[in-house]
């Protein structure tokens, strides 16, 4: 996701090279500062947005399963009525209405992984950027000590001295696990393998609906 590499990205940043290198590094800590905070509402925002899909997607899988016991039921009155024709075409529609709530659960599952690494995310974002503003003052006085030394020391700046690795600590990386919250789709086959796929459907409904003449008989 763009998104969780562009705020990786700003937490492995070390800031000690960046204001070393900067020719304005107040200018520089603020803008590395409002690049955090802008990134943390885009995941504060997508976080949102991932749990109402996550929402979205279990009320699918509900409605799925409501219609298959509502077909089974169905089918199980064309049974009482000794009509199999109209048993099997209820089992049908039953069987399509499982097999696509078990891919909503799928999905729900998936998405639910994806707003745990969100949050997670956004958690880490926010503890880095609390840091960021805690040690910006102490960061840059520590920075304008080093140059003041190392100018008295030998008439010139160095752009590769360190004073302090205080900010290393902001290398710890974002735990970038994408889960894909994509809707599930069947691959087209070939001719050959549609017919065994369909043959099998058809064994499918034919094993549901003695099972289910046989239910009906001993109740």
């Amino acid at each position: 996701m763009a998104l969780l590499e562009r705020v990786s990205t700003l937490i492995r940043a070390n800031l000690n090279d960046l204001i070393d290198k900067a020719e304005n590094p107040e200018a520089m800590i603020k803008q590395v500062i409002l690049d955090m905070e802008n990134q943390l509402l885009q995941v504060k925002t997508q976080v949102a947005v991932s749990i109402a899909d996550q929402h979205v997607l279990e009320k699918k899988q509900q409605e799925n399963e409501e219609n298959e016991r509502q077909w089974r039921r169905r089918a199980e009155m064309a049974v009482d009525k000794q009509n199999d024709t109209l048993a099997r075409s209820a089992l049908e529609r039953a069987l399509s209405y499982k097999q696509m709530a078990e891919s909503f659960r799928q999905q729900v599952e998936d998405q639910k992984t994806q707003v745990e690494n969100l949050k997670t995310a956004l958690l880490k974002l926010q503890q880095k950027l609390d840091e960021a503003r805690a040690r910006s003052e102490l960061l840059l006085a520590q920075h304008r000590r080093s140059r003041t030394y190392t100018k008295a020391r030998d008439g010139k700046t160095t752009a590769n001295e360190n004073p302090s690795a205080a900010f290393d600590r902001m290398r710890n990386k974002v735990q970038q696990t994408e889960a894909d919250a994509q809707a599930a789709s069947d691959l087209l086959d070939d001719d050959v393998e549609q017919r065994f796929a369909a043959m099998e459907k058809q064994s499918e409904i034919d094993r549901l609906l003695d099972e289910l003449k046989s239910k009906r008989r001993a109740g």
